[in-house]
């Protein structure tokens, strides 16, 4: 009776104590489901939970894109579809929300990543009013953990007012105060702010939720006998009392900046509006994963970025005519998504470089000719800004 009485407690008690994983993976990450405008999806998107259920019963859910709806068509990022929340000149608010698997343990540090961009058009009809408006003005992700569904009790990450019409991969780390069970996204104003307004915000290709070295923690290891044969270094020093950490970061390091490809690169004349191919870069026929012979151009890309910390980029993918346009459109998006993954992977700021997939829109030369059909093929470096004060 007592060994029953003692398995018991111990089992109520694992409820609560909190878990050691190191990787916490989020359900349904690309936000997967049918496009559906927000009044029509009363059910909410597949492994999400609709806070408006709780904080605002009288409005409708989060829209789930492409569509058109709204008039917005930008093609997702990761997948198929994704998710548009609002906030709205009423005072309500878009979120949705998830319970984790394992906890994120208070004192712990971790990685999350996202797409996230601002539709170009959201039209729909104001609360205030009811007349017709574009919700365009920025918002952001707040990122909050909790102890269940919509469960605000701490704000564990928040973005910048996201102004970019193509995606960009936005990088948050944190560490929470208390143990969380529970992960909120949710679209806010930009505060401080006298009044509440309308704007919209896109997410897609949400990551695992990773931990991290806090600051002044020695690097987390790496286990050698995870890394590819070819990414793995030799311990160099280090006893066995006191072994080298091997870690991602010490095997993705690159040449210095030396281009050989990429010429156009190394002009000091390089301008807002300006567009760069990116030369001897080649994938796998019909799909976004990158050929290795491809990295050396890459590197030099990456490498003016970390030269010229005063511009930011977007990566624009292309297409040829002949597959159809919701084909091209997602391959253009996903092959542009694989060349800013690997440029942030290898240290490039998240914050400077997006993408965006044109499809068979932006067309150089004739698609009727095998030639012009390969010129067509191709991905490119557009700059966005620069900043006349940087460096």
């Amino acid at each position: 009776m007592k060994r029953y009485f003692l398995l018991t407690i111990l089992q109520i008690a694992s409820l609560y104590l909190p878990g050691q994983a190191d990787t916490i993976r989020l359900r349904n990450s690309s936000f997967e489901d049918t496009p559906k405008r927000g009044g029509e999806a009363l059910e909410g998107i597949a492994g999400w939970f609709d806070c408006g259920r709780i904080n605002f019963p009288a409005e409708t859910p989060p829209d789930i894109h492409p569509n058109g709806y709204w008039e917005n068509n930008l093609p997702a990022s990761d997948k198929k579809t994704y998710l548009g929340m609002v906030v709205r000149d009423n005072a309500t608010y878009e979120s949705v929300s998830q319970r984790l698997d394992t906890f994120l343990e208070a004192g712990k540090c971790y990685r999350f990543t996202i797409h996230l961009a601002k539709a170009a058009r959201y039209i729909s009809r104001t609360r205030t009013t009811g007349e017709e408006a574009n919700y365009v003005t920025p918002i952001v992700l707040r990122i909050w953990g909790g102890s269940g569904y919509c469960n605000e009790r701490e704000l564990l990450a928040e973005s910048a007012p996201i102004n970019n019409t193509s995606w960009q991969i936005n990088t948050f780390e944190f560490r929470p105060k208390n143990n969380i069970r529970s992960i909120t996204l949710s679209a806010y104003y930009k505060t401080p702010t006298l009044l509440p307004y309308n704007g919209n915000l896109l997410a897609d290709g949400a990551s695992d939720i990773v931990r991290i070295a806090c600051p002044g923690e020695p690097p987390l290891a790496v286990e050698k006998s995870k890394l590819p044969p070819h990414k793995r270094k030799k311990q160099t020093s280090g006893t066995p009392n006191n072994p080298v950490a091997v870690t991602q970061q010490e095997t993705l390091s690159i040449k210095p900046y030396k281009p050989k490809i990429m010429q156009e690169l190394a002009s000091t004349n390089i301008r807002e509006g300006q567009t760069i191919e990116i030369k001897n870069l080649g994938f796998k026929a019909d799909s976004s994963t990158i050929d290795p012979s491809s990295f050396e151009s890459l590197n030099e890309v990456l490498s003016f970025l970390q030269s010229r910390s005063d511009v930011v980029i977007e990566i624009g993918g292309h297409t040829n005519n002949i597959p159809t346009d919701e084909y091209c459109d997602r391959l253009s998006t996903a092959r542009a998504k694989s060349v800013a993954e690997y440029l942030i992977s290898k240290g490039g700021d998240p914050t400077r470089i997006q993408f965006k997939g044109y499809g068979k829109k932006k067309p150089l030369a004739d698609n009727t000719t095998k030639y012009g059909r390969s010129r067509n093929q191709r991905v490119e470096i557009k700059i966005l800004s620069i900043n006349k004060t940087g460096g």
